[in-house]
């Protein structure tokens, strides 16, 4: 396995912990979480410059990034609910949208056709992971819970334009035009 892909399962294998130190109950545990958050998170900025910098990049690495990305985002803003930073229905249209474009890259995938990310899907998750590390810190009590909550609406807009995008260039790959 290479050096990238051991960064992409380090940021899967630390979700557990960070949802631990979210909800473990002692002082300063929002920051701890937070950190660790941002920590894992910063792997998603190098695995993929390491991988093609060393022309590394796997099957492996294409299929758990992005799961990764997800799984640790998600559990963030989905724990930040029981902390009263996000409202349920926010987060569960930001999930929504998550299922409906893997459910359409899966589609794609049994064509034959591979969705790679786009552009406005990149910037989705960093808006949501910036959403995700502003509320923690909200719940740390850094910040106010309103600033976050603008954080998730910036998140959510970007989540359903991004989601919008991959909807619209769909067609044209499923039936093999470009894009």
């Amino acid at each position: 396995m290479s050096f990238a892909d051991q960064l992409t399962v380090a940021r899967a294998v630390s979700v557990p912990f960070v949802v631990l130190l979210f909800v473990w109950d002692f002082p300063n545990h929002n920051y701890w979480a937070t950190g660790l958050f941002v920590a894992a998170m910063l792997t998603d900025f190098f695995d993929g410059r390491v991988a093609r910098r060393h022309g590394r990049t796997s099957a492996l690495g294409s299929l758990l990034d992005p799961v990764a990305d997800k799984v640790l985002v998600l559990s963030v803003l989905i724990v930040l609910i029981d902390q009263k930073i996000f409202p349920g229905w926010m987060i569960a249209a930001i999930v929504a949208r998550e299922f409906l474009v893997s459910g359409l890259r899966l589609a794609a995938i049994e064509r034959g056709v591979v969705m790679s990310a786009r552009d406005l899907g990149k910037l989705k998750t960093w808006a949501q992971a910036t959403a995700a590390a502003v509320g923690g810190m909200a719940a740390a009590g850094a910040w106010s819970d309103d600033v976050a909550f603008w954080f998730g609406i910036v998140a959510l807009a970007l989540t359903w334009i991004s989601g919008l995008d991959y909807a619209r260039v769909a067609p044209r790959l499923l039936r093999g035009q470009a894009a």
